[in-house]
């Protein structure tokens, strides 16, 4: 396949779990050339690793590939990112990393950029959604891996028993929030504010309030108006009318919401594709909606992808480009996808996902797919926000509390750690 070569590429992964091997480089002895990927896991057992999927696609690959071999070395979610900065800050980088951020290393100028490694039709499947959160000052260094969106996962006994129907809107939210709460449901609505995913749950609510971490042509707006209306509202008519359960929003975390939905003590709460299984194996019979805005539907949803980058200390440009092509193949990419009940990152894969009778259950999150605004993952400040938020959020909603203040302190962190880009 014809392959454009300009300069860089990265490959970053966002979404995350798993893994790539430990040592550096490559080798380039009689044996062939010997590519190492850190990649992470998204397994949540053994049998479904990350590491035995990369194995059997591995194996797949060399077959075809007999002059190349490539070692998958797979960590956790709570490991992986570390893993890659140490190997890098020693010297050791690996040729790819599958990971949950790439701009820092772009901005050291690290990674090839997508077009030094994949071939144009490759490239060009990425969900566009996807592809644009990659860039970095409009050159795409990030892959995207992986990818999930939102909904509104609602427990459909509970909603019956209290006589109410899912929501479109915040005031039909809290309706419906205020007849579970007097039925007794623990967590009428569970919200996650706390440091495990407190930016996707902050990033939702802003969205279908109209507003979000970055204005429209990309500047920080953490404290917009629309954004402090949003954190006012959650905290006047859910928290402060205690519709949001026993522990403080900002000390919940997003598994711990997840595992009270599967053990039937939320009523509704902000989901992706995976606790559609961890509810459905304790038997809880759950709906799915768009998520709730201001006046109606919201009309833009969260989208989280992970991110694939190459690193350019090896060289292996081509053997990297060629092992990426085969990665992305539709074939592969819907295998890793409906393994883990994740979205496909390529359009080709998501056409034939949104058609077939066995991805049914995925449809209302590959919908909310095309509307998803991600992350501004492409800024190096990014991080620092995203720190901010994890700290400091769960703030904004207490009783008593100032969202204005308390978004306004992570609006000037945005532009202290932007001023440096």
């Amino acid at each position: 396949m014809q392959r454009r070569r300009t300069g860089t590429i990265a490959v970053v992964s966002a979404l995350g779990m798993t893994a790539v091997l430990g040592g550096c480089g490559l080798t380039g002895d009689s044996d062939g050339v010997t590519l190492r990927l850190v990649a992470a896991d998204y397994g949540d057992s053994k049998e479904n690793s990350s590491q035995k999927y990369w194995d059997e696609l591995v194996k797949s690959y060399e077959a075809k590939n007999p002059d190349v071999h490539v070692d998958v070395t797979v960590y956790s979610w709570n490991d992986v990112d570390r893993k890659v900065r140490e190997m890098v800050e020693a010297g050791k980088a690996p040729d790819m990393a599958q990971i949950g951020a790439y701009s820092d290393y772009a901005d050291k100028d690290l990674l090839y950029r997508a077009d030094d490694v994949l071939s144009i039709p490759v490239q060009a499947d990425f969900v566009s959604q996807l592809a644009g959160a990659g860039q970095v000052n409009g050159v795409q260094y990030g892959l995207p891996f992986a990818a999930s969106t939102r909904v509104l996962f609602y427990n459909k006994t509970l909603f019956s028993e209290a006589g109410v129907t899912p929501p479109k809107s915040w005031d039909d939210l809290a309706e419906a929030a205020e007849a579970l709460e007097d039925k007794g449901v623990k967590y009428p609505y569970a919200l996650p504010l706390g440091p495990e995913e407190a930016p996707a749950e902050t990033m939702q609510w802003m969205l279908s309030g109209g507003g979000g971490y970055t204005d429209d042509v990309g500047t920080y707006s953490v404290d917009s108006p629309q954004n402090v209306a949003t954190f006012t509202w959650l905290r006047d008519e859910l928290v402060g009318k205690g519709l949001t359960g026993p522990v403080a929003p900002g000390k919940l975390n997003r598994a711990a919401a997840f595992d009270a939905f599967a053990n039937g003590d939320v009523g509704m709460l902000n989901g992706h594709p995976s606790l559609m299984k961890m509810a459905s194996d304790k038997g809880v019979k759950y709906g799915m909606v768009t998520t709730p805005g201001v006046d109606g539907e919201s009309r833009n949803t969260l989208g989280v992808s992970d991110w694939m980058t190459a690193f350019k200390k090896n060289g292996h440009q081509e053997e990297i480009g060629d092992f990426l092509d085969f990665v992305y193949s539709e074939e592969n990419v819907l295998d890793f996808s409906r393994e883990y009940g994740l979205l496909p990152v390529t359009t080709s894969a998501s056409q034939t996902m949104s058609t077939a009778a066995e991805d049914k259950k995925l449809k209302p999150f590959l919908d909310e797919l095309l509307l998803s605004q991600l992350y501004p993952v492409g800024k190096t400040s990014w991080a620092s926000v995203s720190a901010d938020v994890k700290k400091h959020i769960g703030e904004a909603v207490t009783p008593g509390g100032s969202p204005g203040e308390v978004l306004g302190e992570i609006q000037a962190t945005a532009m202290r750690a932007g001023s440096a880009e």
